[in-house]
Parts: structure tokens; sequence; C-alpha cells
């Protein structure tokens, strides 16, 4: 009898080969001005022979001004297209599905622009840094419009979908957050109104690719820091988005600048560390319709079998396991269920930033050694 974990399940009509997801992972591979690289195309392509079931892309810029991180994929022009079709071709021909997470980091862009921040708020709570200024209306409406273009310009490319990206503290999150979001117009207030971006640019983009294109969204269970998103106030936004129509949500949670509860965590040896949403999960699939995809700290097969089985996620999501292993859910359906071999130490991030792409260090250095 098959494993549920790989049973074909659908999201939207995409056909998916099993439930393991590779989550948005900034690789640290594009070139300067956010085109792709056979570097990256190689990394897409060893997950698809891995057996991921579905890959979500790093965090593409969808405007110049919500660039996050050096040597970002971008999609805010035509010219971006070619090169990432031909991710995802290869992608496709490695038997892979792949959709395109679009982002725009709000007040974390590179650029340090001030006009990128729902409210004039500081960068980090509590810290001395000058305020930024708030986004007009206008401002607003044009950052919708980027995130539908970017969107068609992803399915020209050939994504299978796309995924908002509104956790971590980037724009979208920080509309969510009320810590960042101190507006008093439509906008702010309610979680209502501080969802109402998310549903003018989920309407945007499916006038555009029609109702078969997967539209999935990244968000925070809650922000884990003083007057940020509270656990009851992402549910109702959740209810909110799952009614929008939205086809499934990625369950994370807190925030870049909360170093006390990063959304990567270190030092996950043990089975009682991973998972570290599942509380929150539980309390989400009690209210949404929406298939829930849940990351955060899942190591174990086993871990991952008892979440889909106990109806806590719908969809597994990794990201550092499959950096140290990207053969990893082939390695699990061959009956090898031993426990991912990443060790949560988050230096994997440490090469991006220097130009060498995101990768497994201690994994290198074993290597080396041997």
């Amino acid at each position: 009898m098959m494993n549920t974990l790989f049973k074909t399940t659908l999201i939207n009509k995409m056909k998916l080969s099993n439930r393991f997801v590779r989550s948005a992972t900034w690789m640290g591979l594009a070139e300067k001005d956010g085109r792709v690289t056979t570097k990256l195309i190689k990394t897409m392509t060893n997950l698809a022979d891995g057996g991921v079931g579905l890959i979500i892309s790093g965090h593409i810029y969808i405007s110049t001004e919500g660039k996050a991180s050096p040597l970002q994929v971008g999609l805010y022009d035509d010219k971006h297209i070619q090169g990432l079709s031909v991710m995802t071709n290869a992608v496709h021909e490695h038997n892979g599905k792949i959709i395109a997470q679009l982002a725009h980091a709000g007040t974390f862009a590179l650029d340090e622009l001030i006009d990128n921040t729902p409210s004039a708020v500081s960068l980090f709570d509590g810290l001395s840094e000058l305020p930024r200024n708030e986004l007009s209306t206008a401002d607003i409406s044009k950052i919708v419009d980027a995130f539908a273009n970017a969107a068609v310009r992803a399915k020209t490319a050939g994504f299978d979908g796309i995924q908002l990206h509104s956790a971590h503290g980037y724009l979208l999150s920080q509309f969510l957050s009320p810590y960042y979001n101190r507006r008093t117009d439509k906008y702010g207030g309610s979680v209502q109104n501080r969802t109402r971006i998310h549903l003018e640019i989920y309407e945007a983009i499916r006038k555009k690719v029609g109702s078969d294109f997967p539209i999935l969204i990244k968000m925070n269970c809650q922000d884990f820091t003083e007057t940020g998103l509270t656990l009851i106030e992402s549910i109702q936004a959740a209810k909110i988005i799952s009614d929008a129509g939205f086809d499934a949500i990625e369950l994370s949670g807190g925030l870049l600048s909360n170093t006390r509860m990063s959304p990567c965590r270190m030092k996950i040896n043990s089975k009682e560390k991973e998972a570290y949403f599942k509380e929150e999960a539980i309390l989400f699939k009690k209210e949404i319709n929406t298939p829930l995809i849940l990351v955060g700290g899942i190591r174990s097969f086993e871990t991952a079998e008892k979440l889909v089985n106990n109806n806590t996620a719908d969809y597994i999501s990794m990201s550092r396991p499959l950096i140290r292993e990207p053969n990893l859910i082939n390695r699990w359906k061959n009956c090898n269920s031993t426990k991912s071999e990443c060790y949560s130490e988050n230096l994997c991030f440490k090469p991006g930033f220097s130009g060498k792409g995101v990768y497994c260090v201690l994994k290198n250095k074993q290597k080396k050694s041997e």
C-alpha cells in the first residue's frame, strides 16, 4: 500500500507526485540584475531529480526597490523571462514542478529607500533607526500592479504557479503586522483592512492568469514579537485569504528582526524540536478550507508522516534539509527513512553573501576531510 506522503495530489489543476515541498530558499546564484545562472538551474534540477514534489523558487523581487538580497532572482522586467524559461523547462524535463515566489522586501530592501513600508516605523523594534515614510495609496496601487505583472511573466516563463511571500517581515507581512502597520486608512487597523492588499494582489493576478493557474501564499502563524501579528489575528487573516480563493497556504512564523524567534531555528537535534509551528497548524486547519503547507524544523520522515496522517498539514515543506541532501525525498521513498543529515547550524547561507551561492558548509568540510 502506497504511503500517504507519496500519493498524487492536486493544488488547483497542478498535479503533484508527492506531498513534499521545497520551501522558498534564496540561493545567491543570480546575476546582479536578477537573471538566472547555470548554477541556479542545476540546483533546481537536482531538487527535481531528488524527488521533491513541488519546488518553490527563492523569493523573486517584483520591482527594483523591493530587492532583499544580493544575487537574488528578479522578475521585474521581461528580460528575465528567457532565463527563467530555461530553468522551468529544465525542471519539467526532470519531471518536477516549480512555482515562483513573488516578493517585495519592503523596509528590508537592500536599497533602503524610504517609501517602502506600510507605516513610518523603525526597522527593528526597540532600536533607534530612522523611520521610513509611509506608502501612499498610489504607491500601493503600483505595488499591486508590479505583483500582477510579475505573475504574468512567471506564467509566460513556464512556472506552474506563483506564491506570494507574506512572511518573516517582508512587505506583505508588514501589512499584516500591527507593529509595522499603524495606518489609519483602509489598509490599516482591522485584520480585514490589513489583508486588503493581499486580496487586491490576488484579484489583479487572477484576472491576468485565469482560474487554473495556482496562486499560493506564505504567511506567519504569528510574529513572535511584542505588538506583532498574533496567532488569533493570523488565523482571522488566513480565513479571509482562504475564502478569497488562494489555492494553498504555507505556514511559517517569526521575523527577520527578531533574533530570539528567527524563522530558521538552530540545533533541531530531537523529534521534540521538530515541526515548531505544529500547534499553530492544528488551529489553522480547523478554520480554513485551503490546503495547508507546513514548514519549520521538519527533519524526519516519521514526523512528516504523522503531520499528514493526523491532518495537521496537507503538505510538508523543507528548506535546509534539501540544501544538505537534494535527494532526501527519493531516499525516504526508497525505504531509507533515517532522518535528514542537516545539523540546523544555519552556516549554509553565509557563502551566498560572498557570491559562492548557498550550500551546506559542514558537508563540504566533511568531503574535504575524507
